[in-house]
């Protein structure tokens, strides 16, 4: 059986605002029974604290579920602010969507 995959692709800052929209998406996207959220930030620009947080509050909703999370397609920056929190081992990320799709899909 093939996993149901939902996408999200926040763009401009991921700030406390933009954070809860995406814990609310999340949550929604959870209820609808997906198995795998990948959140794309290639239109993101920057990341700050309350991003951060929410990205690590939607990791554990999706985890709590079964499901999986991961990142693609991280800029310089947020790739730097991962790096120095250490959210990087954290996370399971890939370089842009068709390596998601070519790695992750392929092997299910």
């Amino acid at each position: 059986m093939n996993p149901i995959v939902k996408v999200i692709e926040p763009s401009g800052i991921l700030d406390g605002i933009r954070g809860n929209e995406l814990r609310r998406e999340v949550s929604d996207i959870v209820n609808m029974r997906a198995d795998i959220v990948l959140i794309d930030l290639k239109d993101v620009k920057f990341i700050d604290s309350s991003g951060l947080g929410a990205l690590v509050s939607v990791m554990k909703t999706v985890r709590t579920t079964g499901g999986k999370l991961f990142i693609c397609s991280m800029n310089d920056q947020v790739r730097m602010l991962f790096e120095l929190t250490k959210m990087d081992r954290i996370f399971d990320k890939f370089s842009d969507r068709d390596e998601f799709n070519r790695l992750f899909l392929v092997n299910q």
